[in-house]
Order: C-alpha cells, then structure tokens, then sequence
C-alpha cells in the first residue's frame, strides 16, 4: 500500500498523483474525486479499482461529450461511437444514460430532426425511414418521426413543380425513396 504524498493539477482537467514522493500515474480530474484522493490517503487495492472505473467513467462522458460536440446523435449511434473508441460495455452505458438524463441525447428529438433535415433534402418516407433506424431508432420514434413531415406527394409535388414532369425526375424520386404513389400523385398533378 502506498499514500498519496501530492496531487498537481495539471492543463485539461488532469491530475498527476505522486505516491510515497514518487510520481504514479495522471488521472482525469472527475476521476480523482471520485475516488476521494487526497493528500495522506493510502491507496489500496479496493481504492485503486474504485479509482480505475471512475477514470472509465471519466473518459467514457469525455468521448461522449466530443462525439455530441460534432453532431447529434441518437441513443444507439452514441454508444456505437464510444464503442469504436474503445470504450468498455458498462462504461459506455453509463455515459449514454447519463447524457440522455442531461438532456443530451434525447431519440425523439434526434428523429424529428434528422427526419426534416432529411425530407428538406428531397429525400421521400422510405429513405427517411431506412435511415432512421440505421440509426438504432425505435419503430414508433420513426412513425412519429415522419408523422411531423409534410406529406410525401407534396414534396413529391413540389421536386417536380421546379425539376419539371419528366421520366428523369421521376426515376430521382424513385431513387430518393418516394413510394410509386406519391411519385404517381406528383407527375399527374401537371398533366
């Protein structure tokens, strides 16, 4: 067993712990508190695990936090990144449900939006909803997801209106995930 002799705070909220005089290991600063290192405490092997999983939590929030710094993302895509980075299974969890208890990760959300970005885009209901759970999203989260969208034959409507009644627009709304009847609804609109 040895005491923690001395805690330098460091750039980036990192903490250098020096053990009996001798520098040991830097550790995130949440990491460190939450182990309850100190000047004088003895650091055993049970403080020592306590003070390796909260050093897991403390990158797992780290990495999550980047990852929703770029981008939304929804509940599943998040702890698909943070696996990719190596983040192990019970640490990725509690970062994941910690970052929706913050409001940070909210799927309803992240569906209504993804899914007017998508639909602003020209996309029609069959690609929004294909993306949509490509994204781990839950059935109901996309039905309500799409229930928010101007209906499908409007858009379909309106792509035509400004591409024109042509065979190669309406190879593009096919391409771009409108149904036959929407596509039918829009070309037969200006006949």
């Amino acid at each position: 067993m040895a005491t923690v002799t001395a805690l330098h705070y460091e750039r980036r909220d990192r903490v250098r712990v020096e053990l009996d005089g001798a520098p040991w290991r830097t550790f995130p600063a949440a990491a460190v508190v939450a182990a309850g290192l100190r000047v004088g405490v003895t650091v055993d092997r049970p403080r020592a695990r306590e003070l390796g999983r909260a050093a897991r939590r403390a990158r797992a929030l780290d990495a999550a936090g980047k990852a929703l710094s770029r981008r939304d993302r929804s509940r599943a895509a998040l702890a698909k990144q943070l696996e990719r980075n190596g983040i192990p299974p019970e640490a990725r969890t509690s970062a994941v449900e910690t970052m929706a208890r913050l409001g940070y990760v909210d799927d309803a959300r992240f569906a209504a939006a993804r899914a007017g970005s998508l639909a602003s885009r020209g996309y029609g209901d069959e690609a929004i909803r294909f993306d949509l759970e490509q994204q781990g999203l839950a059935e109901e989260q996309v039905a309500a997801a799409l229930e928010t969208l101007e209906l499908e034959s409007d858009r379909a409507r309106t792509i035509v209106g400004s591409e024109g009644e042509t065979p190669k627009t309406a190879r593009r709304l096919g391409a771009k995930g409108f149904s036959v009847e929407a596509i039918e609804a829009a070309i037969g609109a200006f006949e």
